[in-house]
């Protein structure tokens, strides 16, 4: 077999097995926007469940999802950049800064409900937060830590020496180096691990379950320290607990939920482009 027929060969096997793991996704993904899209507009967005919920909207469930959402990445964002900051500026190469990654990775992989046990014991029922948006949002903000801080140390590791090199012999300190010339061209893949975050704390179900989430409440939540619905819990409600449930508010809820993360990656995607497109290397 000459090099280019090894070339072809090898071209259509990565097609194919590319089309294997694409063309189901968008076959899913295209089923719930036909069954779902009817079923969305205004009065399905901002209205609350009714007649036992099979009628109504998702409002208070959709408006609980951007609270948590909006809480999570207040508690975690600064916490898991000034990690990334830390570990990939500050600590040094030793046994300790090693244990510190592998933990992080580590942590990545853990099931959500172990940390929806975890948030249960620890901000409910520990610190007597009680069910509440304060203890969801700690909880998936806990959740997405270690992903938020490995993307965002590769992403500081990954600008060049010279940057740090050449503002530190014009007179800048470390933290002013840091500030105004790494981080800045490190935002890309900064704002990568925060949306992949986010984007995953939007859709959990687990976390939520034991700390905020509530099967049905008829009024928006007055403070933190309240319950609330959320879109992938009242999903799961809906699909498995209320008899008689009509599909096409199942598809409506599941597409809103899609809806809502593909748009934070959206966002990111945007913001990272346009950060690319000024970068000076």
């Amino acid at each position: 077999m000459t090099r280019q027929q090894t070339q072809r060969v090898a071209s259509a096997l990565i097609t194919l097995v590319a089309a294997v793991v694409v063309l189901p996704i968008v076959a899913v993904i295209g089923f719930i926007v036909v069954e779902g899209a009817p079923t969305i507009g205004p009065r399905f967005l901002t209205t609350a469940p009714s007649e036992g919920m099979t009628a109504g909207g998702i409002g208070p469930a959709l408006l609980g999802t951007v609270y948590l959402t909006l809480g999570t990445a207040l508690i975690s964002m600064p916490l898991a950049i000034g990690a990334a900051i830390y570990l990939a500026e500050y600590a040094g190469e030793n046994r300790l800064t090693a244990a510190v990654r592998l933990a992080i990775v580590n942590l990545a992989g853990i099931p959500s409900i172990v940390y929806g046990l975890f948030g249960l014991g620890m901000f409910v029922l520990f610190f007597g937060l009680g069910t509440s948006i304060l203890a969801g949002s700690l909880t998936l903000g806990l959740m997405t830590l270690p992903v938020v801080i490995s993307t965002a140390e590769e992403a500081i590791l990954a600008v060049p020496q010279e940057f740090r090199l050449t503002s530190l012999s014009l007179g800048a300190t470390k933290w002013q180096t840091i500030r105004h010339h790494v981080l800045p061209h490190a935002l890309p893949g900064i704002l990568t691990g925060v949306i992949l975050g986010l984007s995953r704390a939007a859709g959990e179900t687990a976390p939520i379950l034991f700390t905020v989430a509530a099967f049905y409440l008829p009024e928006l939540p007055d403070s933190v320290y309240d319950q609330t619905m959320a879109l992938p819990y009242h999903l799961y409600v809906i699909s498995t607990q209320v008899p008689g449930m009509p599909l096409g508010l199942q598809y409506g809820t599941a597409l809103t939920l899609l809806l809502v993360v593909l748009s934070l990656t959206l966002v990111a995607s945007v913001i990272r482009s346009r950060v690319r497109r000024r970068r000076e290397w």
